[in-house]
This record gives structure tokens, sequence and C-alpha cells, in this order.
């Protein structure tokens, strides 16, 4: 009798505290589908949904190839594991979404459920998160990178180009009318160069900034307007602002320094000529990432983010791994600094920058870590 009370209070126990399967699959933050003999999709969790924009009762009315394309891989994965009976990963694996048409590279995880390997279970897992992870590593070690080069160019040109300047300008003052076509070509060049050994300068300079609480909407606001009255004039504004969005742990005239670069940018590529130019400016609030400060075990959360769209030809596949790489522009009269300085910026916040390269609809994502009181809670920042 006690044996069997003590099995039946264990069972109990159990029974009434732990979760069913279900609800550890749909707990799961990556997507999961099974797939069953005939290629119908007998199963799929929370995540699945929203990553494929379909209900789960919808999706179990469909086959795999209805919900990703005919040539897939993923197809052939599933068949290898089915063949092979056994675990199959593949990595890389571009996926197109043939309702929205949306591009994502994600791995693939795929094994048989049970002992007949009929019924496979796939596991997706995007790789724009570890992506950006490894490449704003990547920016910052080229922003430090830049320091040294900076202090150097700072030092060795600037007082010959000084010499040189002041040459052309007495060849200036005793030429003939069309040498000074030349001398004047000499004296705005050294400027330039000038002016890009400043900008690099800025790399070099690791005095502590102050920040704080800083209303990122305030920031978007005195951009726009800055914008609108120059170089900008000739382009539609969009707001997509979240009116609940925390403050930003961070400094205003950096982040100023940021936004406007990046919407310089985004009104260059549009175009002068353009007549139906936009761009979007956006904020939400995103769960989930958090980010490893480098040389410190301490994860800091980057729930902010801030956004500039615009409707312009797009970045090329050849230009967007080196992107925030200084010295790489495709202006004519660009010096490629200006973004590599948005990376140095974003990565002393602590936060990461990306661009999504879409033709008519790129964006360029700034997640930033939100700004908290000592005691732990949100900090609250009057509206500017």
């Amino acid at each position: 009798m006690s044996g069997e009370g003590g099995m039946g209070r264990e069972s109990n126990g159990r029974g009434r505290g732990a979760p069913t399967s279900e609800a550890v699959i749909n707990a799961l933050p990556l997507p999961v589908l099974t797939i069953g003999a005939d290629e119908r999709i007998l199963h799929c969790n929370h995540a699945a949904e929203s990553f494929f924009d379909h209900s789960a009762r919808l999706m179990q009315r469909r086959r795999l190839r209805d919900i990703i394309p005919f040539a897939s891989p993923i197809i052939a994965l599933v068949a290898e594991v089915r063949r092979r009976r056994a675990s199959v990963s593949e990595y890389r694996v571009e996926l197109t979404q043939p309702r929205s048409g949306q591009e994502r590279s994600v791995d693939v995880f795929a094994t048989p459920l049970g002992d007949e390997g009929e019924a496979v279970v796939l596991m997706l897992q995007e790789r724009t998160i570890a992506d950006k992870m490894n490449r704003q590593l990547t920016h910052r070690g080229a922003a430090r990178s830049m320091i040294a080069l900076g202090a150097m160019l700072a030092h060795e040109i600037k007082n010959p180009l000084a010499g040189i300047r002041g040459a052309a300008q007495l060849l200036e003052q005793s030429g003939a009318e069309e040498d000074r076509v030349l001398t004047r070509l000499i004296c705005d060049e050294s400027d330039r160069i000038v002016r890009i050994v400043e900008r690099m300068e800025l790399f070099g300079d690791e005095r502590p900034v102050e920040r704080g609480p800083v209303n990122v909407h305030g920031v978007l606001d005195q951009v726009k307007r800055s914008a609108q009255s120059g170089f900008a004039r000739h382009i539609r504004f969009v707001e997509n602002y979240d009116p609940s969005l925390p403050p930003v742990l961070g400094n205003r005239d950096q982040l100023i320094q940021v936004i406007l670069n990046l919407v310089k940018n985004a009104a260059e590529a549009i175009g002068a000529d353009t007549v139906d130019g936009e761009i979007t400016l956006s904020t939400a609030f995103r769960t989930g990432l958090r980010l490893q400060i480098p040389g410190s075990r301490e994860r800091v959360s980057l729930p902010i983010e801030v956004a500039v769209r615009d409707n312009g030809p797009g970045v090329t596949a050849e230009l967007l791994p080196d992107l925030f790489d200084p010295f790489v522009t495709t202006k004519t009269q660009g010096s490629g600094l200006g973004l590599a300085l948005v990376a140095k910026i974003v990565g002393d916040h602590g936060g990461i920058v990306e661009c999504d390269p879409v033709p008519r609809r790129t964006t360029f994502r700034l997640l930033l870590p939100m700004s908290s009181a000592r005691d732990g809670r949100e900090s609250v920042v009057e509206a500017e």
C-alpha cells in the first residue's frame, strides 16, 4: 500500500507542475515544424507561425513546399533525413517566403521523429542576429585601427599640406591668370585632404563622453528639421514612432550626428532629381536581443530600435559586407568615413548598427540600450 501510495504521489506531483510537451515546444524562440510522410505540416509552434506569417490551423492544411520555394534545399534536406534515418544540418540556407517575398538566411536542423523516420522535425535559426553580432565586432575592430591611423595622418600629413597650400597661394599671387586655375585647384584639394584627416581624428577621440537618458524622438525631430531646411528639402518624410518608447542611454549630440549622417546618406541615395523621394523614420521597442560587452561578461539588452529607411536604389551585394569599413563609398566625392564613424559611435554606446539593403526600402537600423535609473527602474525624460 505504501509503495502504491508513493507512486501515486510522484505521478500526481509531476502532472500538476510539469508543462506538456506542446507547451515546451511553443515556448522555444526558434521556429519548429513537424513534417509528415506526405510532406504535410503536422505541427508548428508559435515561433513558426510568426516566422512564416501563417496561423497553425492554416499551416496544418498545407504541405512544406507551399510555404517555402519548390527548389529550396530544405526539401532535399527532409528527404535526406528520411533516407539516412539520422539528423542532418545545413547552414546559411537562403529562404524566400512565397507570401511576402522576404529573403532570409537560416540554419536548418532536421531530425527524424520516431523509429520509422517518416515524420521529420525541422528547426530553423535565422542568421540575422548572429551575423549582426559578428559584423558589430568587425566594425569595432575597424574603428580601433582607425584610431592609430588617424593620429598618424594628423601628424604626418597636415603639416606638409600647410606648406604646399602656402606655396600655392604665393604662386597664385604672382602667376598668370591661366596658372591661377591650377594653384586654386592645389589649394582646394589640400583643404579637402585636411577635412578628411580631421574627420579621421574623430576616431582617436577616446575622451569619456557624458551619457544619460535621451528622448530619441527629440533627436529625430531635430534631424528632420535640419534635413528639410537643407539637403532633403525635396524629400517627403514619414514618421512611424512608438510613443511609449523609453529613453535611450546615450549622448544627444552624438546620436544627432549618427542619425543626421544616415538621413544624409538616404537623401543622396534617393538623388536630387527624384520627385517621389521618401525617407521613413521609425522607432520600436524590441525584446530578446542582448549583446556581450567586449572584455567583460556583462550582457547589455538592446531593446530600442531606431530605423532610417529610404526608397532609393539600395546597396549592392558587393558593397554590403564592407559597408561600415573606412574608405568604402560609391560617391565620387565621398571620403567613405561617414558610416565608419556611425559604427564607432554606435559601438561606443554599446549598440548595433545594421543595414537591410532591399531596393526601394533600404533600411539602416540602430539597436540601442535603454536608460535605467540606479535602482533599476526605467528612466523618464521629458519630451523635447
